[in-house]
C-alpha cells in the first residue's frame, strides 16, 4: 500500500477551472449501505469498486472520498493517479446506533493523510442541542481541523443540526435557519480557517441557498445525499445543484451513491450529468 501510494501521481486540488467534482464512498464504514429502498446496495465491494472506476474514468471528475479500506483497494487498482484524493476521518457515529452522535474519529488521522500523500481529509460533524455529547464531537472536531492545518491539508467539514424523532431515530434538518447556524459553528471551530473547506447540503426550500450560504466566506461543495430510486428523485437532484452551484463560494460537488447508484443504473450517464452542471 505504501509503494502504490508513493508511486501515485498527484494534481493539485484546484486545476484551472476552480471548480471540484467529487465521488463520495465513505458510506460503508458508518454501516450506511442502503440506496432508497435498497437496504445493502452498497454491501458487495466489487461492485461498488466497479463503479467507482468508472465513475473516475469520466472526464470531468477530479477525485474520490472514501475510508482506508476503499483507497487501498484504488490505489492497487491504479484509479487514482492524478486524482483529488480524501480521507474520510470520523465514522465512529455508526448509523442507527444509541452513540450515533458520538462520532469519534475511527477513520484516516491527519498524520495518515499526509503519509500517504492524499490531498485532504473530511469530516462530519452532527450538533444535537439535546445532546451533552456534542460538545465533545465540537471540541475533536476542532483538534482535527488544527491537524489539518498546521500540516496545510484542507479538511472539509460537513456540519448539520441534528435531532431525534420520538422513535429515535437521528435526523438532519435542512431548514434554512438549521443549516444557516450549522454552517456558523463550522466556519468557527479551530484555530485557523486557512484550510478548512465546508461540505453543505442543499436546503429544503433551494430558493433559501443564497441567503444561506452568506452566513460564511470559506469555500464550499455541495453534498449528494440519497436521493431514493426514482427518476424523478434524481432529476430534482440536479436541479437543486444547479441553483446552488452559481453562488460565489460553492466551488464544486461531493457526491456518492446518487451518482453510483442511479434510479437508471447508468453510471456513467449519471456522472457526466452532473460535471456538466459545474
Amino acid at each position: 500500500m505504501a509503494e502504490a501510494a508513493a508511486r501515485r501521481a498527484r494534481r493539485p486540488l484546484l486545476t484551472g477551472t476552480g471548480r471540484l467534482m467529487i465521488v463520495a464512498a465513505d458510506h460503508p464504514a458508518r454501516g450506511a449501505l442502503g440506496v432508497g429502498d435498497r437496504r445493502l446496495a452498497m454491501a458487495n465491494r466489487a461492485d461498488l469498486l466497479e463503479r467507482l472506476c468508472l465513475a473516475l474514468s469520466r472526464p470531468g471528475v477530479d477525485g474520490v472520498l472514501a475510508t482506508a479500506d476503499i483507497l487501498d483497494d484504488l490505489l492497487l487498482l491504479g484509479a487514482l493517479d492524478h486524482k483529488v484524493v480524501m480521507g474520510s476521518m470520523n465514522r465512529g457515529g455508526l448509523q442507527g446506533a444509541s452513540f450515533e452522535l458520538d462520532d469519534r474519529f475511527t477513520g484516516h488521522r491527519p498524520e495518515d493523510i499526509e503519509r500517504l500523500g492524499f490531498d485532504a481529509g473530511k469530516l462530519l460533524l452532527r450538533v444535537d442541542y439535546a445532546d451533552p455529547g456534542s460538545l465533545t464531537t465540537l471540541e475533536s472536531t476542532a483538534r482535527a481541523i488544527d491537524a489539518m492545518a498546521a500540516r496545510r491539508l484542507p479538511v472539509f467539514v460537513e456540519p448539520f443540526i441534528s435531532r431525534r424523532t420520538p422513535e429515535g431515530r437521528l435526523t438532519n434538518d435542512l431548514s434554512a435557519e438549521a443549516v444557516t447556524r450549522s454552517i456558523a459553528i463550522a466556519s468557527g471551530l479551530g484555530g485557523s480557517s486557512a484550510y478548512t473547506w465546508l461540505k453543505v447540503p442543499v436546503t429544503e426550500n433551494p430558493d433559501d441557498m443564497a441567503r444561506v450560504m452568506e452566513t460564511s466566506t470559506l469555500p464550499a461543495v455541495l453534498l449528494g445525499g440519497d436521493v431514493g430510486d426514482s427518476p424523478e428523485g434524481q432529476d430534482a437532484a440536479y436541479e437543486k445543484w444547479r441553483g446552488a452551484l452559481r453562488l460565489p463560494t460553492v466551488r464544486g460537488l461531493v457526491v456518492g451513491r446518487s451518482l453510483l447508484y442511479p434510479a437508471d443504473g447508468d453510471v456513467t450517464a449519471a456522472v457526466d450529468i452532473a460535471v456538466g452542471l459545474l
